[in-house]
């Protein structure tokens, strides 16, 4: 039974951020000239080597080789998932968790993966989702995950007595000071609103078993969440009666159910753009819990050297924005699915035309573009943002960075 104590410690977190204003505006890289075949649309399931990594562990268990592979249960055929009760009482939580049935290493007893993928016969879920760091200002990538609802898992549990909250991690080098975890409430995790994903557990990636750097063989997948939620290498799930969240990002004051933001990222652009040319402009938009009504810009000339301008300032709330243009959804999924992957199947997908319900998909990306006009010479800066269906401009209505990074972001070029 793993320590309750070494269960909730946490682990140091680098968080990125440029902080020009109250709320920053985030300056993009650059490239030194601008051609339009340059900008040519993002893949949108990015190759599972292209994924921004940001692994954590000393040594990162993707590094591990050979015997230690195996010894830590990284290999398809050592993997196995502990799901226990977790005996904590205290002077707010009463009773213990309870479960019919656990399942446990050292009973021989934990689940290994043709298990997981026998559940998946009867409720296998494939879904297109992207993935992102609360506390780095761009997507890391997009990809089609496939495995268990989590709550078919648990299912295998039977009777449950006293369980509020669901705690999991990964494999962490066997070092208690190492371990990245998560949690959700009971509810979370056994329910969804209609049309939503549920919270599952992946073990293929773009069609293929997911590599180890990828979190592989299994990795949680929570579709409304960032990053940290969505844990790699995952081995050990704990219901618990404990109504605390332990999320190693809860510890270093991030919001541990902050769900993913809408939010338009831009894409490298070019530092100057000649006279008498368009400027091709291009980048992502996460489609998240409120989802995207449109894409919209805005270009303002300044004087050369100046200061950004103000976020929310009286320039800025003066803005006049102009939509963007957002790729359109593909007319013919089966070119960009993984070959045998039948859109008719995979959730945020009707299921009789093959269509996506919305576009971008829930908790997607897609990509956006712009053609400017030709402008005269002078320098510039170009913002971009979503507006949600609620209506709320980017980075409104969860303006708080620690709840997510989405500020607006900003790039100046020269027009020479």
């Amino acid at each position: 039974m793993p320590n309750r104590r070494r269960f909730i410690r946490s682990t140091g977190l680098a968080a990125t951020a440029v902080a020009c204003s109250p709320l920053p505006v985030q300056a993009t890289g650059q490239t030194d000239s601008l051609q339009p075949t340059e900008l040519a649309s993002k893949p949108l399931l990015t190759p599972a080597g292209a994924f921004r990594d940001v692994s954590r562990g000393n040594p990162k268990p993707h590094t591990l080789m050979g015997k230690a592979l195996e010894d830590a249960g990284l290999t398809p055929n050592t993997w196995r998932l502990e799901i226990l009760a977790d005996p904590f009482t205290d002077e707010l939580v009463r009773e213990a968790a309870r479960v019919e049935k656990d399942y446990r290493l050292e009973s021989g007893t934990a689940l290994d993966l043709p298990a997981l993928m026998k559940i998946a016969v009867h409720h296998g879920v494939g879904y297109l989702k992207a993935v992102q760091c609360l506390n780095i200002q761009e997507p890391l990538g997009q990809g089609l995950w496939e495995g268990v609802p989590l709550r078919n898992v648990i299912g295998q549990c039977g009777r449950l007595r006293n369980v509020r909250r669901i705690y999991f991690y990964g494999f962490h080098n066997h070092d208690p000071d190492q371990r990245f975890q998560s949690s959700l409430s009971y509810s979370q995790a056994m329910e969804t609103a209609p049309g939503d994903p549920p919270v599952f557990l992946a073990y293929r990636l773009n069609g293929e078993p997911i590599p180890l750097e990828r979190g592989g063989p299994v990795r949680m997948i929570v579709p409304w969440g960032y990053g940290f939620k969505s844990i790699k290498w995952l081995q050990c799930i704990q219901l618990t009666n404990d109504f605390r969240a332990n999320d190693t990002y809860a510890r270093q004051n991030n919001d541990p159910d902050s769900p993913m933001k809408s939010a338009a990222y831009l894409d490298k652009l070019p530092a100057q753009v000649k006279v008498g040319q368009h400027a091709f402009l291009s980048g992502q938009v996460i489609s998240g819990f409120s989802g995207v009504e449109r894409v919209e810009y805005w270009l303002h000339r300044v004087e050369q050297g100046a200061a950004p301008v103000e976020y929310d300032g009286p320039v800025y709330r003066s803005a006049t924005w102009i939509p963007c243009k957002i790729e359109s959804e593909p007319s013919d999924w089966e070119s960009v699915l993984p070959k045998g992957i039948d859109p008719l199947k995979l959730a945020g997908f009707d299921a009789v035309t093959g269509r996506a319900k919305s576009w971008p998909l829930r908790y997607g990306m897609a990509n956006w573009y712009v053609r400017l006009p030709k402008l005269a010479a002078g320098t510039y800066e170009f913002r971009v943002r979503t507006v949600d269906l609620n209506g709320f401009a980017q980075p409104e209505p969860r303006a708080m960075l620690k709840a997510g990074k989405n500020a607006v972001e900003v790039h100046r070029f020269e027009v020479l």
